[in-house]
């Protein structure tokens, strides 16, 4: 079987995505997934995306991390399929999608895409860093020198540790600036990547608990550009948080299997 796929990225965060509207891909195939997302011997990317259809919403988002096994939400890949979703016209400007953790709302303004990302309630602390889950599980811990960390070394230690092995954690680094800046050790990755987005949710939050966001909206600096993050905080649960940026096709192809 010969299928196409859209190379999408955004602020450096890699996905394959696939029109899979007929459910014609297999989503058991974890060593496929694992092959396509190779960067040496296969196409390559942080993660393989699946577009189907959805009984209420516009479509449906089916995220498998690059070593093939289905994940939790991925900020920026829901950003990315938002735009491959618009592509294909299955929208104007704004949407809603399926997603693992839920409905999605999703508009596109000035050329970048918007996010609506879950509510979050539950912030924790392991020593100095933060700990939440904005979609995906984070760790989030305040560095002097941003350049001068290990993430590969440094955020598999962590991901890795009895704390966190079983269920694992994405572990960001985050020096604080104007604007901040984070660098992200992804798991199902197991390494750095370029940018992460619910990563970028979770360190806006963590900034707001220390008392560095002004006015409910930040931008954050990641290793492939720069995300912006609102919110509202209510009775101690952030809510209408939005997700915004840059969110890009790269090529196009086709692939046998």
């Amino acid at each position: 079987m010969i299928i196409e796929f859209y190379k999408y990225q955004g602020t450096g965060n890699d996905f394959i995505i696939i029109d899979d509207r007929y459910n014609e891909f297999n989503t058991e195939d974890s060593s496929l997934i694992a092959a396509l997302c190779e960067r040496r011997m296969g196409i390559g990317a942080d993660g393989l995306i699946l577009l189907r259809n959805h009984a209420t919403s516009d479509f449906e988002m089916i995220y498998f991390n690059a070593d093939g096994k289905q994940s939790s939400m991925c900020g920026n890949g829901g950003r990315c399929i938002v735009a491959f979703a618009q592509l294909l016209e299955i929208f104007d400007n704004s949407c809603s999608f399926m997603a693992i953790d839920g409905i999605h709302q999703a508009k596109i303004i000035d050329n970048e895409v918007a996010l609506q990302m879950k509510d979050v309630n539950a912030i924790n602390r392991d020593g100095d860093a933060f700990v939440l889950d904005t979609g995906s599980p984070h760790y989030i811990s305040f560095v002097e020198n941003i350049d001068a960390i290990n993430v590969q070394k440094q955020g598999a230690a962590v991901r890795h540790s009895a704390t966190y092995k079983k269920e694992g954690v994405n572990v960001n680094f985050v020096q604080l600036g104007n604007p901040p800046k984070m660098r992200t050790y992804e798991r199902g990755v197991e390494n750095e990547t370029l940018s992460c987005g619910t990563g970028t949710v979770a360190t806006a939050i963590a900034l707001d608990q220390i008392g560095e966001v002004v006015d409910n909206l930040i931008e954050i600096t990641t290793g492939g550009g720069n995300l912006s993050v609102s919110f509202e905080l209510f009775n101690n649960t952030y809510r209408n948080i939005w997700l915004s940026g840059p969110a890009e096709v790269v090529y196009m192809g086709e692939f046998a299997c």
